[in-house]
């Protein structure tokens, strides 16, 4: 079944939805911010463990967006604002612990580290309801009731968005780590930019 909806999609559609996810991928955003600040604060491989830990984030977003949870979302408002609340109050901890961190790069000890960043990706990608509405929205629009179940569909496209994601994020990721050793002197400088970009993530959730 999952080869025959594969090859059901218009060759133009699925040409249009790589290039729309490789836009939005590139749109600076939650992700985007805070892989580069786990990269810029404690080098590639953090950067890479955090964009491993928000790639999971998304596999479990594709997986409620199938089974229509995402829905519910936007049903109860105040489950919304509860998740979104709750991230925002992690991103803000996390904001004040890097710009209290000393002036080294908080290089991995024994896989803790790599472990810790991939954990807050994922934690800080799940309890970002913004990202479920998203995919919920944003999938649909190239599906095709007329070739097969819409959830097939969905998986079907989720996984070549995550896949262009991940791509880029583990780049993303290894190249700010690597700008980050390049510049180790001015680890402190750095590490102040991580946590400005988190408060900055922090505030953007509350706000919006």
């Amino acid at each position: 079944m999952i080869w025959e909806i594969l090859w059901g999609f218009e060759p133009a559609l699925i040409t249009g939805f790589v290039i729309a996810g490789l836009i939005l991928n590139l749109t600076p955003g939650a992700d985007f911010l805070f892989i580069t600040s786990s990269g810029l604060s404690g080098g590639p491989r953090m950067g890479v463990a955090a964009a491993l830990g928000m790639n999971l984030g998304i596999v479990v977003h594709i997986f409620a967006a199938a089974a229509g949870l995402s829905a519910l979302l936007l049903a109860h408002p105040a489950a919304y604002d509860a998740i979104r609340l709750c991230g925002a109050a992690y991103l803000a901890w996390m904001a004040v612990q890097a710009w209290r961190s000393s002036s080294t790069l908080a290089r991995p000890r024994s896989g803790r580290g790599v472990w810790q960043a991939a954990r807050r990706g994922f934690f800080i990608n799940v309890s970002n309801p913004k990202t479920a509405l998203f995919i919920f929205a944003f999938i649909p629009q190239f599906t095709d009731p007329a070739i097969g179940p819409m959830w097939v569909q969905i998986l079907i496209l989720g996984t070549i968005f995550l896949v262009n994601g991940a791509l880029f994020t583990l780049c993303l990721g290894a190249g700010s780590g690597y700008f980050a050793s390049a510049l180790g002197a001015r680890a402190g400088v750095l590490n102040k930019i991580s946590a400005i970009l988190l408060g900055g993530l922090a505030a953007r959730l509350i706000i919006d």
